[in-house]
This record gives structure tokens, C-alpha cells and sequence, in this order.
């Protein structure tokens, strides 16, 4: 089924402020402008919307104690550094961040300690990639507060990370992939959102703004939301031939049934659908780390995958040509094992 989208509240409009923060107010044809605190549809946000939408004030916001975790991460929030972040990672930190104030908020930034923020992340080690974000978040939060003059010292920094047995994802595999496309042939969005993600290891966020507009002379050349690094790759006749079968929309190479861009998240539940269908056990990301593998196993270096994913840390390439050289070591040296008779050694 279509996922549609989300309706805008009436009377909303949203505005950017001079550091990049969105910020959020309610205003009935001419009457006043009222601010809605905190961030679209949460809790603190729809009971400033009830309240203006019936006629009243919002509640004043209750100032926040200097010095305090919450008020450590509105600091954070309306700083240059938060604003230069990708739209997608202000969002994902914001979450994190949130869950924390709920439980931390009002404590001291100076008498948050390196144990207690262990305690936090064993706190999540029944769920280790939520502890990892954990850790990571808190990291750049109080990195910012050393770079502020509000602290001495990062208690986040150096704390060990969990260590899952598996990265989270499932990783297609060339059967899979056959699978889905017997599935979904060509001329179908299904397998456009297949071959798109395959061939061009873009993640979904990226994916769902690329269109013709970003190639030229059988280039793609895509600059990435996420670390803002340039992606340079071959339009491959295979997927030229995708793309030529469509159906495409007209902003974007993916589009809805409506002809509308997708939406990232939306786009991942299609998908997530579209492989259910096919009796496959991979989703969108799993493909961009299908692909990874791949052309590790045929050969592509770290400087090549890195250059394909737009990844700026080698060791996220290594994880690939390491397991592919393995493989490749175990195939050459398997005969090995065969214990030879005495008169043939």
C-alpha cells in the first residue's frame, strides 16, 4: 500500500532561523503569532498547538537552569557547529539528546561523570547499536561544551563501545538479488528502487533526490547529505537500462504512484513491502552493503569504495577488501586441507 504523507497541522508554518534551527509557530489568518516550543508534534509541541488552536497562550516555557544537561544541549542545538550538520543528522541526534533530557536533564554538567555514561550505555546493552549512537552523541555533546569553555574535559571521550556480533543489517546476496528481480521485473518501481540502490550505493536519504539532473556524459556526479563528500560514478548500462524501462518521476529518478518525490522514510517501508514480496530477508540498506561487497570481492581497493559509498573513513572500506581477501585466501588455500598419502608427499 502507498505510505502518504503526513498532513501539516493547520495553521503551522515553520521557519529557519539565522543558525539553521527550525523553529515552529501557530497564527490563525491575522491574528497573533504564537512560537511553538520544542520540536514538530512532540509532546511539549502539541500542548502549545491545543492551546493556541483553542484560542489560549501556550504555557510560558519554564527557563531552563544554567548549567544543567538540558541546558547544555539547548546550547548545543542553537550553535553554528549543530547547524552545520546535515539535516538528517540534526534529527537523528535530536532524538538521541531527547531521550536522554527526559532522564538527565536537570542534572549538573560538572557532575556528570565518565562512570555515569558508561552506566548509560549498559543501560542499552540489551539493544548495543542504540548504546553505540548513545556514546557517540554524548561524545560530540561534550566535545562542544570543552570547545565552549563550559567544561575541562570530555567525560564521553574514549569510553568503550559495544562490540555487536552482527553490524544490524542483512547483506543481499547474488541469489537474493535474482530473487527480486524474478519478483519484480523491469518497468516496475520495485525493481527501479533495486537496481538505483545496487548499482549506485547511494543511501536512501540520497537516493530518493537523485534524478537526470545529476548526470551528464553518462556520469553521476551527487554531492551526499550526510558528510557532504561528491560521489563521482559510471552510469552502468545496466542501470541506464533500468532507468530507460522506468517508471520515473520527473524531479527524480524514484517517485511515487502520485509522481512526487519520495520520502526517506516512507521510501524504506515501500521497500521493506517490496522485498517481503519477494520472499527476501534484505532491505534498502543491506543492498547499498551488498554492493560494497561485491566490488570488494572483484577486486575494488579501499581508495575505490570509498570513492563509490562516499565513505571518509578508510576503515569502513577495509571491513569489505579485509572480509574479500580473506574469502579469496580461504578459496586458494582450501586444498590444503586434503591430507596427502605419504607416497605422494
Amino acid at each position: 500500500m502507498l505510505d502518504m504523507p503526513r498532513t501539516r497541522k493547520q495553521y503551522v508554518h515553520r521557519e529557519k532561523t539565522r543558525h539553521g534551527k527550525t523553529v515552529w509557530y501557530f497564527r490563525r489568518g491575522d491574528g497573533p503569532r504564537v512560537r511553538l516550543p520544542g520540536e514538530y508534534e512532540s509532546p511539549e509541541w502539541l500542548a502549545a498547538y491545543e492551546a493556541a488552536l483553542g484560542g489560549n497562550k501556550p504555557e510560558p516555557a519554564k527557563s531552563t537552569a544554567t548549567g544543567t544537561f538540558k541546558w547544555l544541549v539547548e546550547r548545543y542545538q542553537a550553535s553554528a557547529k549543530f547547524a552545520g550538520l546535515a539535516q538528517e543528522t540534526q534529527k537523528f541526534r535530536s532524538g538521541v539528546l531527547r531521550r536522554v533530557v527526559e532522564t538527565a536533564g536537570d542534572l549538573r554538567i560538572a557532575s556528570i561523570t565518565r562512570s555515569m555514561i558508561a552506566e548509560g550505555r549498559d543501560r542499552r546493552a540489551a539493544t548495543p547499536f542504540a548504546a553505540i549512537n548513545y556514546l557517540k552523541v554524548m561524545n560530540q555533546v561534550f566535545a562542544f561544551a570543552v570547545d565552549a569553555g563550559y567544561l575541562p574535559h570530555n567525560p564521553a571521550k574514549g569510553i568503550d563501545r559495544p562490540s555487536p556480533a552482527t553490524d544490524g543489517h542483512h547483506t543481499w546476496t547474488v541469489s537474493e538479488v535474482r530473487r527480486y528481480q524474478n519478483r519484480h521485473p523491469l518497468g516496475t518501481r520495485e525493481r527501479l528502487a533495486m537496481d538505483l540502490l545496487l548499482y549506485t550505493g547511494l543511501r536512501r536519504g540520497d537516493l530518493v533526490q537523485l534524478g537526470r539532473q545529476h548526470v551528464r556524459n553518462g556520469i553521476i556526479r551527487y554531492r551526499a547529505t550526510k558528510n557532504g563528500v561528491e560521489i563521482v560514478l559510471p552510469m552502468l548500462p545496466v542501470l541506464q537500462a533500468t532507468i530507460d524501462a522506468g517508471p520515473t518521476g520527473d524531479l527524480t529518478f524514484l517517485a511515487t504512484m502520485r509522481n512526487t518525490p519520495w520520502k526517506k522514510e516512507s521510501f524504506g517501508t515501500w521497500f521493506r513491502n517490496a522485498c517481503i514480496a519477494a520472499n527476501v530477508p534484505g532491505r534498502a540498506h543491506g543492498l547499498r552493503k551488498a554492493g560494497a561487497t561485491f566490488a570488494a570481492e572483484n577486486g575494488a581497493s579501499d581508495q575505490q569504495l570509498m570513492a563509490i559509498f562516499g565513505w571518509t573513513n578508510p576503515e569502513q572500506a577495509a571491513v569489505y577488501t579485509r572480509t574479500a581477501s580473506r574469502a579469496k585466501m580461504a578459496a586458494m588455500g582450501v586444498g590444503m586441507l586434503d591430507p596427502k598419502d605419504e607416497n605422494e608427499a
